[in-house]
């Protein structure tokens, strides 16, 4: 399992994805869920995985590399004219894969399973965030739905719907999201560290900040230290029960 977010503001996005992937209790690795693409000036591009290893480091690689012919490589991404027609490509590339996988009378719900969050900008547009499906369908972060989640994401998503604003700054957004990783990482073994951050800045057309976090970092132990401590604190002052 993993646990990844992207996060949609006024002044941009931020990405957050784990790093943990097993094949079982004594198999676990480390592996990077984000992939990004840019294009100085033209477009930036972020990709989070969940799922099936295998099924979504197949779906990047064709990505990645198809085109017409090897000389003229270009990573099909790339080509794309709107944020839309992106998210359809990485759709259409999942579905192909999880079908090619499965076995005949398998469906997108069996171990060759994908999903995909998917957010950047491309030059004419504004940023835009998507959830994609295994079944290869997609929907789109709007005013009412400003953040996606995938992978296991129950135990961080109250923080968030609790505390977000479209206002926010992209720091306050990684406060936000470190403490709802934090949550999760307590709560379930299948997801753990490194975390990976990445920033876009609204307009800029470029990669923006990006960092790793582990559970020495100075800034993710302040985070986790003090949200335990506000909210034993917060416990403390609430009305007492009284037995009646």
């Amino acid at each position: 399992m993993t646990y990844c977010v992207g996060l949609l503001v006024d002044r941009g996005l931020v990405f957050m994805s784990d790093t943990r992937t097993n094949a079982g209790v004594d198999n676990i690795s480390v592996v990077s869920k984000m992939k990004t693409w840019e294009v100085a000036g033209d477009r930036f591009l972020c990709l989070l995985s969940a799922g099936n290893l295998a099924t979504t480091q197949a779906a990047i690689a064709l990505l990645d590399e198809r085109s017409i012919a090897p000389s003229e490589r270009q990573p099909a991404i790339l080509t794309q004219p709107t944020m839309f027609q992106t998210a359809k490509l990485v759709g259409e590339t999942l579905r192909e894969v999880i079908c090619g996988g499965a076995m005949a009378g398998q469906m997108a719900d069996s171990v060759f399973s994908g999903s995909f969050i998917l957010g950047g900008q491309i030059k004419g547009s504004a940023p835009r965030l998507f959830l994609i499906y295994p079944e290869g369908n997609f929907i789109e972060a709007g005013s009412d739905t400003p953040f996606f989640q995938t992978g296991e994401h129950k135990y961080g998503r109250p923080i968030i719907i609790r505390t977000y604003d479209r206002a926010m700054s992209l720091e306050d957004c990684a406060k936000l999201l470190l403490v709802s990783f934090d949550s999760t990482i307590r709560s379930n073994l299948s997801v753990g560290p490194p975390i990976d951050m990445q920033f876009y800045d609204t307009d800029s057309l470029a990669a923006g900040y990006r960092q790793r976090f582990d559970l020495r970092d100075p800034y993710y132990t302040a985070i986790s230290e003090g949200w335990s401590d506000a909210l034993k604190s917060a416990f403390d002052q609430l009305p007492a029960f009284v037995r009646t």
